[in-house]
């Protein structure tokens, strides 16, 4: 088990320790959820996590013997969560489809992506589901982009992960533990305090998640997304200057831009031809304009789990990651 996993796991012994009332919350309990108002008379039995990092949070906050079913996985659940995921129905590795989530007779969807379950969802529509009497929970991070015209949507404002705490501490709420709640917020701002404690000056990072094609243009992170908050935390600038939260750039745009560190997605999904973190370092060797970039001619490469580049609770841990690598490059005051 590596530094990162160990932190995370003792702070999950830790949130499992708070909990000292489970699903005694004062209800009914009422959330305005992304312009929704939704009640809970009583804690929830049979919730579907819709999106990793939504279960991720459920289990987090030891609720696997309420989860009824999961779906949309990019990474390995994380190591210290293993065998309370085990105990969950995976639906899916990815999206499933309307018939396949009823099934499961869920009374709560915890969905992180509104293009999951949002006003033009893939799997469907809250409004479908509540005509059967399944309330949808979106993640608030995702609540704040405009999906018009782009799949991942766009942020006019920067991501902060004030968003992500007051996920954590709703879902918490509707299931009734919120001392839970406050304790797993607690660790997680007190791990970005550590992060916010050091700095890096004169630095652009360019976010490469994956691409269509190998050789042709890249998702890379605009300006308001998660990695560009985890920028913020160590004073970094992003490189690529738009409000999409991951457009497609060409290599002479990024070879323009010249960024001083690149970070690369690693996931186990293997949907895009660039998903394989071996396929993106073999493409910035020898493709003969990213070669020549100076991240690449000075080896400042930083390999960085592709659920950390989303709003999740990997987001901290991909701050860590980077401020680790920031040091080691020399790059950090």
């Amino acid at each position: 088990m590596n530094a990162t996993a160990r932190i995370v796991s003792r702070l999950w012994m830790a949130v499992m320790a708070s909990g000292t009332g489970a699903f005694a919350g004062d209800y009914p309990v009422t959330i305005e959820n992304c312009g929704n108002s939704l009640q809970f008379d009583a804690a929830p039995e049979r919730a579907i996590g819709l999106g990793q990092n939504s279960t991720e949070i459920l289990l987090m906050l030891g609720l696997a013997d309420r989860i009824a079913g999961s779906a949309i996985w990019v990474s390995p659940v994380l190591p210290e969560l293993a065998e309370a995921e085990a105990k969950v129905p995976r639906i899916s590795d990815t999206t499933p489809g309307f018939e396949a989530v009823v099934s499961r007779d869920p009374d709560l969807l915890a969905v992180q992506f509104a293009s999951s379950v949002g006003p033009d969802g893939r799997i469907g529509t809250p409004e479908q589901f509540a005509d059967l009497g399944i309330p949808t929970y979106v993640s608030p991070t995702n609540c704040d982009t405009d999906t018009r015209g782009n799949g991942d949507g766009s942020r006019a404002r920067l991501y902060s992960n004030a968003l992500l705490y007051t996920e954590v501490a709703e879902l918490s709420r509707i299931f009734g533990i919120p001392d839970r709640g406050d304790a797993l917020v607690a660790q997680m701002t007190a791990r970005e305090d550590a992060v916010r404690s050091r700095a890096a000056e004169g630095v652009s990072i360019l976010y490469w998640f994956s691409s269509p094609e190998v050789a042709g243009d890249a998702w890379v992170a605009g300006k308001n997304g998660a990695p560009a908050y985890v920028n913020s935390l160590l004073g970094a600038e992003n490189v690529i200057d738009s409000e999409e939260e991951w457009p497609l750039v060409g290599w002479e745009t990024i070879a323009a831009l010249d960024p001083t560190v690149i970070v690369i997605g690693t996931m186990d999904r293997r949907n895009q031809p660039a998903d394989d973190p071996a396929v993106k370092r073999d493409f910035l060797a020898t493709d003969p304009v990213a070669r020549e970039l100076t991240a690449v001619q000075k080896g400042r490469i930083v390999e960085m789990d592709a659920q950390a580049m989303n709003p999740t609770l990997r987001t901290v841990q991909g701050a860590e990651v980077l401020a680790r690598a920031l040091g080691e490059f020399g790059l950090l005051k």
